[in-house]
């Protein structure tokens, strides 16, 4: 849910937009969904994970106060189709309209995805 479009929506809208806390998390509406969604979540969420490592990148600092850091990039756009497959399962669960559907997938991409809409690289 926290990978979806509409979790996006829902943080965007019911949030400062800023601070990521329990109390948003905890706040979108969702119940247990039958096994059929579960087991769908379960499959796309893996490819999901192997799709953001793939498309992640080893990127080194260096900080006065911690020296050398190495740390992985990710960058969600590139995983934006799997992305929409996950809202397609929670569409379902939810029981939205084709319509609320693609708002949802739709919902702020130029200001996501950026340059990538166009076909343009970074």
């Amino acid at each position: 849910l926290m990978n979806s479009n509409l979790f996006y929506w829902f943080y965007m809208n019911y949030s400062d937009g800023h601070n990521f806390t329990k109390y948003v998390i905890g706040s979108i509406p969702f119940n247990i969904p039958n096994q059929k969604i579960i087991d769908s979540l379960k499959r796309i969420t893996n490819d999901l994970m192997i799709d953001l490592e793939k498309n992640s990148k080893l990127k080194k600092a260096y900080y006065k106060s911690t020296g050398k850091v190495q740390y992985q990039e990710f960058y969600p756009k590139f995983s934006k189709a799997i992305i929409d497959e996950i809202d397609k399962i929670l569409a379902e669960h939810y029981g939205f309209t084709e319509e609320e559907l693609d708002f949802i997938i739709n919902y702020d991409i130029k200001y996501r995805m950026g340059k990538e809409l166009n076909g343009e690289d970074e």
